[in-house]
């Protein structure tokens, strides 16, 4: 009886030293894991780059490497909805794997959509598509500059990115006057760095700034509270935003201003004229001038294609003799300030592109150039420790900063 559980225990111990790990090889030693990039191992391709030359397209670049044409049709099928290799761009570049047989199958064609996206398509046995995403690093950073000459050119002495210009811009659009800026001006930002396979990609989010013009700091605090769509707090809580813009699109020049005596382009008639005409190519993208809900879309007689949106607040604004509307934008819908409504036409009783925008408070007409917007609410009570706790983190972060670097994104004190 002993020998036959001996007989036994030993076929145990044979059968569990044979390992299943993929990973282990003939002696038993642990391999590394294969490399891998967009899903496939590196070690079982050579990857041949290219780059699409003027007169490419898919089936030449695959003809080059022995896919036949029936093939490159049976891709193009299985490639559908997901990408499109008939829409490659001159000077994109791409690669293509190939196997390491006698032959080099062509196996995958790899396609740089932009720097962080890049299509694969399989070109043999299984057909398909995808899009692969690189990982992207954020690192916390800070940085700092005096302003000397310009914002855009101190930001690029400083070593900077210089979109950092365009997004403190953007962050202070409503609080500071960057083309009245002063020797002397200086900022500090919190914000992050994105990193792809070790390649700066690009700026990141804002968490705290400070700005100083003519003697004056001025804070940004990044604070999400609640659905308030501003993003961008001082330190009492009070939004950088106002609710509304400054105008609803990039303008040319102002045609025509407020007035109440106006002789009329057309019906050549003098009569009120309770708006301002901003001239603008044809098809200039109009925007939302602030939040609210689209009350008119539609024919509105000698105004054409007109939208009207109702504020918070009793404020309506009018956009008028639009060439058209943006996509989704019906009577009932809620737009976001800065939203895509129309395109800049000459609709309606009109001699030449422009749009009529005009802007009522309690149902009577106001001069929008002379409007003082309304400021978003600021932080509520209920939300005012969170707040005051963040900022503290933010100005805790940035001392720390000031000696230690940078700091990867995923640190508690972001959280």
């Amino acid at each position: 009886m002993k020998s036959i559980l001996y007989v036994l225990l030993l076929v145990v111990l044979i059968s569990c030293s044979g390992s299943n790990d993929k990973n282990a090889g003939k002696n038993g030693e642990e391999l590394p894991a294969p490399v891998l990039k967009y899903g496939l191992e590196i070690e079982k391709y050579d990857v041949e780059p290219g780059q699409v030359k003027r007169g490419d397209f898919f089936g030449s670049i695959m003809e080059d490497f022995g896919v036949g044409a029936n093939q490159v049709q049976k891709i193009l099928k299985a490639s559908e909805g997901v990408f499109d290799v008939k829409k490659i761009k001159i000077g994109s570049q791409y690669e293509v794997w190939r196997e390491k047989d006698s032959v080099g199958t062509a196996a995958f064609f790899v396609y740089e959509l932009d720097n962080l996206n890049s299509a694969v398509v399989a070109l043999k046995d299984s057909l398909y598509a995808k899009i692969c995403h690189k990982e992207v690093v954020p690192v916390l950073k800070r940085a700092r500059a005096t302003i000397s000459t310009s914002l855009w050119n101190d930001v690029q002495k400083a070593g900077i990115p210089v979109m950092m210009a365009l997004r403190l811009s953007d962050v202070y659009d409503c609080t500071i006057d960057f083309f009245g800026l002063q020797n002397g001006d200086s900022f500090d930002v919190m914000y992050e760095e994105l990193f792809s396979e070790g390649e700066y990609v690009g700026l990141g989010k804002i968490y705290y700034a400070e700005f100083t013009h003519a003697g004056k700091v001025y804070n940004a605090i990044r604070f999400n509270a609640g659905e308030n769509s501003s993003v961008f707090w001082n330190e009492k809580g009070e939004s950088l935003k106002k609710a509304f813009l400054k105008a609803p699109l990039n303008f040319t020049r102002i045609s025509s201003r407020f007035t109440y005596a106006r002789k009329h382009p057309v019906l050549k008639i003098v009569r009120p004229h309770t708006g301002v005409d901003y001239a603008a190519p044809s098809g200039t993208p109009v925007v939302a001038l602030g939040d609210g809900v689209v009350t008119h879309r539609g024919w509105a007689g000698g105004g054409g294609n007109t939208i009207k949106i109702k504020h918070p607040g009793n404020y309506v604004t009018s956009y008028m003799h639009l060439r058209g509307y943006a996509k989704g934008i019906v009577k009932g819908s809620r737009v976001t300030r800065g939203q895509l409504i129309g395109y800049v036409g000459s609709t309606g009783l009109s001699t030449g592109p422009h749009l009529d925008f005009r802007v009522y408070k309690n149902g009577k007409p106001i001069d929008p150039l002379k409007m003082e917007s309304p400021s978003v609410e600021p932080v509520s009570k209920e939300d005012m420790p969170a707040f005051q706790a963040q900022m503290e983190r933010y100005k805790f972060q940035m001392d720390s900063l000031g000696t230690m670097g940078h700091l990867y994104r995923y640190l508690d004190i972001l959280k």
